[in-house]
């Protein structure tokens, strides 16, 4: 999902250690205090100016900035990139709507701008928020209400103020008619109540997740007057009323959209937003193919470039710009997850119902031959759902994982227990007769049959695996895998159709397969039901692409949306990550646990990096000085 420095509520785990949020608070004057808010607070409430997944809160009452930001960061210029992010309805290639928050459409990127949220997150802490449009929160003994002390002075772009019913409406709106998995993320709020203008009453039902209220107080918040006189659940290019440090600029539906800095912003002074925001314009240009886009950003038509291409990073920056030094290039490391990408393979489809059949596919992928014969040796392989994470299985099952697994003994494959799953290693050559000679047997083992050099289903028909895609760039990555494939029988065949038609068929779950990179999680939550619950597997436009409904792995979601501590979250999710390895939904690709930065020197940025992420959007600046250089240097 698009931000700025907010990291999405969907995104973070949660519950909430009632000790640690009974943080003090500065006095408020009487006349800023509603009368629903009584100065001493009911029995067993706790109140804070942030809220965490775990009480963990490093930034104290009062504090004046983030700690990565420079508070002093000039602001002006303009930043040109292209879409490196989707969620929700967006589309890395095009784009059809300004509305991202409902499933139809093709969305536009950085619509996340426009929008301030209750609280908001930083790059630091995984699944921490602070006060936003609130200041303040107060929460009752037994989790289930939420009272949010709204800024009065909080606007939207056109002047009216921002008021906990629209905060109400907002919620009341996305739970009834927002994108399926804004509204998975919501089934557990009771309801929303606008106590006062000032005032926001949340509650939620007693089967809440740990994450439920973390997500309340990270979506957007929609003017209830604006959305009362436009239909919210259709696709638009009319710029909405939004109320953050960016508005809609100029559009050119499927190329170009831009955001403009708010000058007069309502919050730009707040110590979570010093030092940020500060460019006047973010542009985003589209392209419909990956290597398009690198030439633009080579020719100048952008000023900024995340690469993700190996062979680019390897030999493609051998042009004059880089050479007299007006492009430059850095390579910043996270300590976050890193996105988990694979071939997720439909097991909708008939030809993937065997878990046999999903394994043998995996052994026609060698990895080894593309990282060096492709990739430079510059990727490292993907072998965990939780890869970079303490949350990653290694080994066999310590005493706790095999605690939570032993009650689903003879209800997962007997592998869960043994050393956790990892993908084969091959010899390298690109063709590991004797990999490929395993995933015959276990094919025949799955009740295929052999034709001649055609591989049949046990049915009869023949085997066929389509490779989904709405570009070309990893083509000659998969074309290994598919020589490998036909080799066993299989008619494999990559197919690239049109960005709309690739969503579509996303939406509907008709594909065989696709090429997907998950976002890593530090704190997983709401994020596996999406990704691997039953019912998300039912719901058009979820994000269960496998169409995983696995009755085990569902009770291993619920138990980790219900951890009651870090380290019961970590021992769930290992042994969930288990189970997932060892059903073989997908054949697991690469991963690199830094990111390739590519700039032309026009920008600054503070002394510390974020650890989560390279914070260019939010952190970052256009240095007058080195733009003047740059433009001298022609």
């Amino acid at each position: 999902m698009p931000t700025l420095t907010r990291r999405s509520a969907l995104a973070l785990g949660s519950t909430l250690a009632g000790a640690a949020l009974a943080r003090p608070w500065p006095a408020l004057a009487a006349a800023e205090i509603p009368a629903a808010w009584p100065d001493r607070l009911p029995d067993g409430w706790t109140e804070s100016h942030g809220l965490s997944a775990f009480g963990e809160l490093n930034l104290p009452a009062g504090f004046e900035a983030l700690p990565y930001v420079d508070p002093a960061a000039p602001k002006g210029g303009t930043i040109v990139l292209e879409p490196t992010t989707a969620g929700l309805n967006q589309n890395f290639t095009t784009f059809d709507t300004l509305n991202i928050y409902i499933l139809r459409g093709d969305g536009a990127a950085g619509m996340g701008l426009v929008f301030d949220t209750l609280m908001t997150g930083t790059l630091d802490e995984p699944d921490a928020l602070y006060g936003l449009v609130a200041r303040s929160v107060r929460v009752s003994p037994d989790r289930l209400t939420y009272r949010f002390l709204l800024r009065p002075e909080a606007r939207f772009h056109d002047g009216s103020k921002l008021t906990a019913a629209d905060c109400a409406f907002s919620l009341d709106l996305l739970k009834a008619k927002g994108h399926p998995n804004l509204r998975t993320g919501l089934r557990h709020l009771a309801s929303a109540t606008a106590l006062a203008d000032d005032l926001l009453e949340v509650k939620l039902d007693p089967e809440r997740t740990r994450e439920t209220h973390l997500t309340v107080a990270g979506l957007p918040i929609f003017s209830k007057s604006y959305y009362t006189a436009h239909p919210f659940d259709q696709t638009t290019l009319d710029p909405p009323l939004g109320s953050s440090a960016y508005r809609v600029g100029i559009v050119d539906q499927g190329r170009t959209i831009a955001f403009d800095r708010v000058k007069d912003y309502w919050a730009k002074d707040l110590p979570i937003n010093r030092g940020q925001a500060n460019f006047d314009t973010i542009r985003y240009e589209y392209y419909r193919e990956r290597q398009v886009g690198f030439e633009a950003f080579k020719s100048g038509a952008t000023t900024f470039h995340e690469d993700a291409t190996s062979i680019n990073w390897a030999k493609g920056y051998d042009f004059p710009a880089v050479q007299d030094g007006r492009v430059q290039r850095r390579t910043v490391p996270t300590d976050g997850p890193v996105g988990i990408q694979g071939w997720w393979l439909n097991t909708r489809r008939d030809q993937f119902r065997d878990p046999r059949v999903r394994q043998a596919l995996g052994y026609a992928f060698d990895f080894q031959w593309v990282d060096k014969n492709i990739m430079f040796g510059l990727y490292e392989r993907t072998v965990s759902y939780f890869q970079n994470t303490p949350m990653a299985a290694v080994g066999l099952p310590l005493p706790g994982e095999i605690e939570i697994l032993e009650p689903f003994r003879g209800r997962v494959p007997d592998s869960v227990f043994g050393p956790a799953v990892l993908p084969p290693v091959s010899d390298g050559s690109g063709q590991d007769r004797g990999l490929l000679a395993q995933a015959n047997k276990l094919l025949l083992q799955a009740g295929c049959k052999r034709d001649g050099n055609v591989l049949r289903l046990p049915g009869g028909e023949p085997f066929h695996i389509e490779f989904l895609d709405f570009g070309g760039s990893l083509e000659r990555h998969t074309q290994p895998l598919i020589k490998n494939l036909q080799l066993l029988g299989i008619d494999a065949r990559f197919r690239v159709v049109d960005a709309a038609q690739y969503q579509s068929r996303l939406n509907d779950f008709d594909f065989d397969v696709i090429t997907l990179n998950r976002g890593g999680d530090s704190t997983p939550g709401e994020g596996l039901r999406i990704s691997y619950g039953s019912e998300a597997a039912r719901t058009p436009g979820s994000q269960n692409f496998t169409g995983t409904a696995d009755p085990v792995i569902d009770a291993l979601i619920e138990m980790a949306l219900h951890a009651g501590t870090r380290a019961e979250l970590t021992t769930i999710c290992r042994a969930l990550d288990r189970v997932l390895r060892a059903q073989f939904y997908w054949i697991p690709m690469w991963n690199k646990p830094d990111h390739w930065l590519a700039y032309w020197d026009e920008f600054g940025w503070p002394a510390k990096a974020p650890k989560l992420d390279p914070g260019v959007l939010s952190t970052w600046w256009s240095d007058d000085a080195k733009a003047k250089q740059l433009k001298a240097k022609g």
